[in-house]
């Protein structure tokens, strides 16, 4: 890589960092006048915990533009024509950025909204095959973290098993890999509760304030 590419390089992860930092929770619940979802459930930023603060609807905003978040900062490397390999590490940068948000402190979401919109980027045909078993465990279960840890393990695979058949660019297995163990590394509390069976489902009473179990 010349200077210039890796300077370029640099700049787009680095931007595709703070795109991913953008906290549209908070932001959806302030406009909205509802309550910050860091206050209460888990005190995160994602849509679940979005969700109990503010309700489905605007939840469902908010989970659409973390989704873009994704979209765009793969897209914006793509337009730039940095690569595939500044393409894929854009979209890695945007799930830590959306998890460990630079604008919260290092807090936000597990990621899951963000690798959604990057999947879309990349492969279209695997994020909407995944889409309905993301949905379908957790309509089943009523495990919000369970259908989140599921589809984005099916994606991976997917987007592996295309990789190596197509096949497509070998950084692919990077995002396949990298991108399902982001968001199974920000659910760890999860995993760990999931396993003890202590994971609340969705709709069950929970705490009005301060971090706790949950997505």
């Amino acid at each position: 890589m010349e200077p210039f590419d890796v300077l370029r390089a640099l700049l787009i992860v680095g931007a595709a960092y703070l795109i991913g930092g953008i906290p549209f929770g908070v932001i959806v619940a302030k406009v909205s006048g509802g309550p910050d979802p860091r206050s209460m459930g888990s005190g995160r930023t994602g849509g679940a915990n979005t969700m109990r603060a503010i309700g489905p609807r605007l939840a469902l905003l908010s989970g659409l533009l973390d989704m873009l978040k994704g979209t765009v900062a793969v897209l914006l490397a793509r337009a730039l024509g940095a690569g595939v390999e500044v393409e894929v590490l854009a979209g890695l940068a945007v799930i830590i950025g959306h998890s460990r948000s630079p604008f919260l402190g290092f807090g936000g979401g597990r990621g899951v909204a963000p690798a959604f919109g990057g999947l879309l980027a990349f492969q279209p045909l695997i994020a909407i095959a995944v889409l309905p078993v993301f949905i379908g465990v957790i309509l089943i279960t009523r495990y919000s973290s369970l259908g989140s840890l599921v589809g984005s393990a099916m994606a991976g695979i997917l987007m592996a098993i295309a990789t190596a058949m197509i096949p497509l660019d070998p950084w692919m297995y990077l995002y396949a890999v990298g991108g399902t163990g982001l968001v199974w590394l920000f659910h760890k509390d999860n995993i760990e509760r999931l396993l003890g069976g202590q994971e609340r489902k969705i709709g069950t009473p929970r705490p009005e304030a301060g971090p706790g179990p949950g997505s």
